[in-house]
């Protein structure tokens, strides 16, 4: 049977090719949107940065410094980062971040298209611009490589590079670079950095509280920060609690009890505020060295010499000898009063309270009450009550001296749980000091303050300023006589007496415009007495005096006339420290040192310092000045420490008229140098001797110092030698001239 087939109908054919034409239209539109795309996408790359910078991006990070122990004291940056890894970030920091920020960022391949969608939805029915919406990823790209404008244009090119980044780099290391990069507030960028000055400790120790809250904080740090906005900050961390739990992070019990948590900040206090001057010091010698820009965005790690405990003692004994000073010479008020200048007492604001505020601190504070019994202060967050009795040392009552309005000068005594603190009036008329410490071994600088304020004055009174230096620069007098053959039991006469100079007769006096007669060396310099010396140097010839000074470190030209060898001459207090250093060490002189070490981003050693020593006298000279000065301590103007047990040596020093006073000691292993003054060469006051006002500083500092320590001695000094040929004792007086160090 032979089969046949029907043609198809008619209206069959027609759809078919109807049909056809449409999935032509199609594939030629398919085809045409295609294009476009790869032609928009080609558009909007073209300019990109490449993602394989990443590879070797490295961001801005902190230089630190620190001391002797390996504690941070200071740092510079332009922006506040220390890069970490992905395990420095705990499993409660990455949940709470990606239930907050990007619940989906282990799936999405950068892009969560419909969120996108919806966020665009949302801004053109709103007439806005595209914004939010963004996963980590595109979040990382924008912070890298991006403008922060909000446009549709800048959103492509996020999606485009968030693209790429997913394409060559694993989950782990996108969130370690997001982690390291973003924004948290207060300066400070990285969840690691964060952790560390929000609640002072390291980003793995976070508790669950802590850790939302600073997952909360990219969103808006400023707006959400808990250091200035903490009822904002506590909401949005409890947001972020929330997220938690709905993902399943979290219990219910471990949710509730973050969320009953109290904001339990610790801000950490400015590391540069311990020790701001030597700090300065430190930045001005790396920038000479290595340049800002990589001062300041390098991530160096300097080792520096600074002891932070020492450090802290001295700031004290400062401060407390200055607030002694001002009491003993009365109240002087001028006190500058906010409301008389314009101002109000709500939006007062001191620079002081910009630094954390403990037990010993001197600080400003406002008085914003007050009546005949007591005035109630504010300094930052911290409440004080003043007294009459806290004010019993002016001899006024307070109504007569203080005034609502009034920035007062007070020292804080303790700080009470309440925010509540005992605080004692005092006053700040202008008097400064600096104070230095070396360790005789090294010549490490282990303390430095260089005024009472480095807010107010970035001045450095310790390196920088060039002060007369009075009877502390006697012992070079005394030295040159020992290393040419004095003996310190050789009698002097101290009488009055006239010296013929170039410039006429020159008649000097002592301090107490007494005379002893036939006196020792030993005791003439423990007395300080001004004929004796000057009968020295003038006996050796004042250029030889002047010689030994160059040798000891002394850096000013001095102008060889006699009364330099009473201390008519400048000196720093770096200077001073620094030379009296050689008598404990045996006649060398170690010259100051700041830092040890410092080591790029990478851990390479950039440079690495070793103590420099230089001879100055023979050890034998050396050890008979130590005891001639411990003489002065023992019996002479600085008795007042004789007391202390421990081994100590020194000298003290005023000038005429009592503008600089100077106390310079040592023990077997510290020196340590005083200066009190005002910066402009004013009296002191009358008896504001070194002994005075300097010396109760230097005692103070050398107590926490030596706190702890074996008392220590001194090295005698060597018996003199026998000439066997002579029978007699050598001197140095044949003995070649020690040559100078440079």
């Amino acid at each position: 049977m032979k089969l046949t087939y029907a043609d198809p109908p008619v209206v069959e054919v027609r759809e078919r090719k109807l049909m056809g034409k449409l999935i032509f239209a199609l594939l030629i539109v398919a085809a045409a949107i295609a294009g476009s795309l790869v032609g928009f996408v080609f558009v909007y790359s073209t300019d990109l940065p490449q993602v394989d910078e990443l590879e070797r991006f490295r961001p801005l990070s902190t230089t630190e410094l620190y001391d002797d122990r390996g504690r941070v004291i200071g740092s510079f940056a332009l922006q506040r980062r220390v890069i970490a890894a992905y395990a420095d970030y705990p499993k409660v920091l990455r949940d709470a971040v990606l239930s907050i920020e990007d619940k989906d960022f282990e799936k999405h391949w950068g892009v969560n298209v419909w969120r996108i969608l919806g966020a665009a939805y949302r801004d053109i029915v709103s007439g806005g611009k595209v914004q939010g919406a963004s996963t980590l990823t595109m979040q990382l790209s924008r912070n890298l490589f991006l403008s922060p404008e909000r446009t549709y244009h800048r959103k492509i090119e996020e999606i485009l590079l968030a693209i790429q980044i997913e394409r060559r780099f694993t989950k782990d290391q996108i969130f370690t670079l997001y982690a390291n990069q973003i924004f948290l507030g207060q300066g400070v960028y990285g969840f690691e950095t964060g952790a560390e000055y929000y609640f002072s400790k390291r980003a793995r120790d976070l508790t669950l509280d802590e850790a939302a809250l600073l997952a909360g904080l990219p969103k808006a740090p400023n707006y959400y920060s808990p250091v200035n906005s903490p009822e904002r900050a506590l909401r949005r961390r409890n947001l972020v609690i929330n997220a938690m739990l709905e993902d399943g992070k979290i219990t219910a019990g471990e949710a509730n009890a973050a969320r009953e948590a109290p904001l339990r900040l610790n801000v950490a206090r400015d590391p540069n505020s311990l020790a701001p001057y030597f700090v300065e010091e430190v930045r001005q010698y790396l920038e000479r060295r290595y340049g800002s820009d990589r001062v300041h965005e390098g991530g160096l790690r300097v080792q520096t010499t600074l002891d932070m405990d020492l450090q802290r003692a001295a700031n004290h004994a400062l401060l407390d000898g200055l607030a002694a000073y001002e009491r003993r010479h009365g109240w002087k008020g001028h006190l500058q009063n906010v409301l008389s200048s314009g101002g109000s007492l709500a939006a007062y604001d001191h620079p002081d309270w910009d630094q954390p505020i403990e037990p010993g601190s001197y600080v400003h504070a406002l008085v914003v009450a007050q009546d005949p019994a007591s005035a109630t202060l504010v300094l930052g967050r911290l409440g004080a009550v003043l007294s009459a009795a806290d004010v019993a040392w002016t001899r006024k009552r307070l109504p007569q001296l203080l005034a609502v309005g009034d920035i007062v000068y007070v020292k804080v005594l303790s700080i009470g749980a309440a925010g509540q603190a005992r605080v004692s009036l005092e006053q700040d008329s202008g008097v400064q000091g600096a104070l230095l410490a070396l360790d005789n071994a090294t010549g490490d600088i282990k303390a430095m303050v260089g005024g009472r304020d480095f807010e107010q004055s970035k001045f450095n009174r310790a390196t920088q300023a060039q002060r007369q230096l009075g009877s502390s620069f006697k012992p070079y007098v005394y030295t040159a006589a020992i290393d040419q053959g004095s003996s310190p039991d050789d009698v002097i006469l101290d009488a009055p007496t006239t010296f013929a100079t170039a410039s006429g007769p020159y008649i000097p006096h002592n301090y107490d415009e007494k005379f002893e007669g036939n006196i020792t060396l030993r005791r003439a310099l423990a007395q300080s007495r001004n004929i004796p010396a000057l009968k020295l140097a003038d006996s050796m010839g004042i250029k030889t005096v002047v010689d030994y000074a160059h040798r000891f470190g002394l850096a000013e030209q001095m102008p060889a006339y006699l009364p330099v060898a009473l201390g008519a001459a400048d000196g720093t207090l770096l200077e001073q420290v620094s030379a009296f250093s050689v008598f404990p060490d045996d006649g060398v002189r170690l010259v100051p040192r700041y830092l040890t070490k410092v080591t790029d981003y990478n851990g390479q050693v950039l440079e690495e310092n070793f103590p420099e020593v230089k001879d100055v006298i023979s050890a034998r000279t050396a050890r008979i000045m130590v005891s001639m000065l411990r003489e002065v301590v023992q019996h002479g103007t600085a008795v007042a420490a004789a007391g202390m047990p421990y081994a100590l040596a020194g000298k003290t020093g005023t000038t005429n008229d009592f503008t600089d006073g100077w106390f310079i000691g040592f023990s077997p292993a510290t020196t340590c140098g005083v200066w009190i003054g005002f910066d402009e060469k004013r009296t002191l006051g009358n008896k504001e001797s070194g002994a005075r006002a300097a010396l109760p500083v230097w005692m103070a500092f050398m107590k926490a110092a030596l706190a702890g320590q074996a008392p220590g001695q001194f090295e005698p000094p060597p018996p003199p030698a026998m000439n066997a040929a002579t029978q007699k004792i050598d001197t140095p007086d044949s003995a070649p001239a020690l040559e100078e160090s440079h």
